[in-house]
């Protein structure tokens, strides 16, 4: 059997070349923003000990009117609570809970509004319609590490992480593929990257492994 010709191995390297390539800079673009959010909160999360926040809470205390006390009784559990209910609660309070679930129970009504970095939430008496809202504030820190954990962010969010790391993944493997095309005039390459499997499992078996 003949062994393939230089000149279809080389067509061959090129091509795959030119893929890696081209791959690798499209991911890079896709992840570059989100990685660098990632690696500073990563940061961020890492010290959050050492990084005091200044929560601010904000506390209203209101009564409903006839009206809106007269809709108490049509929330539902797992439902936004009635529209005319909803309306008078952003009146009083800000707070928009239109399109947000509510919690019912025999004695009250419990809204949950909490967002990154925002814990806010709205609570109604049954027996005399007093509205009680509260919105702590833990700052910009604070809504930059939910982020990066996805806490209270919703679905988007959430699909939005899980292609960051796809794309992070592809921009990984992309990016070992030229290593390997160029390895050869690069004899550090090797090294390099074996210091970067090897460093990581040697700190987690010494430092961290009990």
């Amino acid at each position: 059997m003949s062994s393939p010709s230089p000149v279809l191995s080389g067509s061959l390297a090129g091509f795959w070349r030119n893929q890696l390539r081209q791959w690798h800079w499209i991911s890079s673009a896709l992840c570059l923003v989100g990685l660098l959010l990632f690696s500073v909160t990563g940061f961020t999360l890492n010290h959050a000990s050492q990084i005091e926040a200044q929560p601010k809470t904000q506390r209203v205390e209101k009564d409903l009117s006839e009206a809106g006390f007269n809709g108490l009784s049509k929330a539902e559990t797992g439902k936004p609570v009635p529209a005319e209910l909803a309306r008078e609660i952003k009146a009083l309070t800000g707070a928009d809970v239109a399109r947000v679930k509510a919690e019912v129970s025999e004695d009250d009504i419990y809204i949950d509004l909490t967002g990154p970095g925002v814990d806010t939430s709205v609570t109604i008496d049954k027996a005399d319609g007093h509205v009680s809202y509260e919105r702590t504030d833990r700052g910009v820190i604070a809504v930059l590490n939910d982020l990066h954990k996805g806490r209270n962010t919703g679905a988007v969010w959430s699909l939005f992480i899980d292609i960051l790391a796809i794309a992070c993944v592809i921009f990984s493997v992309t990016g070992f593929g030229l290593l390997w095309l160029y390895a050869k005039n690069r004899r550090i390459t090797w090294p390099l990257a074996a210091a970067g499997l090897v460093i990581p499992f040697i700190l987690f078996m010494v430092f961290v492994h009990a």
